[in-house]
């Protein structure tokens, strides 16, 4: 069934983008990510205009994050105080992120920022947490306990706060600059930014993984929402109608994949997010070194 997106201006499979929707959801409740770093890279796949895909991914993410956070809610797995410190800096990194994409936007140069971008993230957050988490499989068979570290530079900063659900007493700074760069992520690839918080939370900040999903799509439903806006109201590459689709794969998706996550350990979980980010990545390096099967491009000028 092909239905017409308006502001894209191309029609696609409306069962396609329901399933695709729903696998994203399903992540989004495994991992705690928005699913953005895999949802954008196939919305190029299928022909969606750059700007539309990541402007409107951010609006996905909202929904499939919001499902995701209830079911966190009802288990008491979610921070809301770090959660809140994290989307002060997310709602500034989102704004001054607009900002730059605006004026990539203007300058023609978009789609390479994008597609670089996730590039360099991908790869090397990818390869981090796939060598971490092959360590910690290999130190629990071998029966070894894993040593969380009590204190590091991060505590001798100032600003402390005490963050009782992750049982953590830290400064607010790391947190806030956490926040900052997953907003600044988030506006400009559209995505939610989890596969970068998520590992931040647990090694920089020290947070246990059971608290650490649901206090990351806490905070990225509104630094999202708030990204949508700022797209919507600016650059007017929101569309709708595939927003709408995205949206009703991706709440059922979550629900599904909270139950998944539950049955899973952290170590597994970690890793299976790892090898997903490192096979996005691999593509996307591809798509830029081969040579496209179409050289030139027809679009309309001054990038409207």
């Amino acid at each position: 069934m092909q239905i017409y997106l308006p502001i894209a201006e191309l029609s696609v499979n409306a069962f396609l983008l329901l399933g695709l929707g729903g696998i994203v959801g399903v992540l989004s409740g495994m991992f705690g990510v928005g699913g953005g770093f895999l949802m954008t890279p196939l919305l190029f796949m299928i022909g969606i205009p750059p700007a539309v895909a990541v402007a409107t991914e951010a609006n996905q993410i909202v929904a499939s994050s919001f499902s995701g956070v209830l079911a966190h809610l009802k288990r008491k797995t979610v921070d809301l105080k770090m959660g809140t410190v994290l989307l002060v800096g997310g709602l500034v990194g989102a704004g001054l992120g607009v900002i730059v994409f605006n004026y990539l936007k203007a300058q023609g140069q978009v789609d390479l920022l994008v597609k670089l971008c996730y590039v360099v993230f991908l790869g090397v957050i990818g390869g981090l947490m796939f060598i971490e988490s092959l360590n910690a499989i290999r130190n629990t068979k071998a029966g070894k306990a894993p040593v969380r570290k009590k204190h590091n530079w991060i505590h001798g900063l100032p600003f402390k706060m005490r963050f009782r659900v992750s049982g953590l007493y830290i400064s607010v700074i790391p947190p806030l600059l956490v926040g900052v760069s997953v907003g600044i992520l988030a506006a400009i690839m559209g995505v939610g930014g989890g596969f970068i918080m998520v590992p931040a939370m647990i090694y920089l900040l020290g947070m246990p993984t059971k608290v650490v999903v649901g206090t990351s799509l806490f905070q990225i439903i509104f630094v999202t929402a708030f990204t949508t806006l700022l797209h919507a109201t600016t650059n007017f590459t929101v569309d709708i109608v595939l927003a709408v689709l995205l949206l009703v794969g991706g709440v059922i998706g979550a629900q599904i994949g909270t139950r998944i996550g539950v049955k899973m350990k952290a170590e597994q979980l970690r890793i299976w997010l790892a090898v997903m980010v490192l096979a996005v990545c691999g593509k996307l390096a591809l798509d830029l070194l081969l040579m496209p099967s179409e050289l030139y491009s027809i679009g309309a000028a001054s990038g409207h």
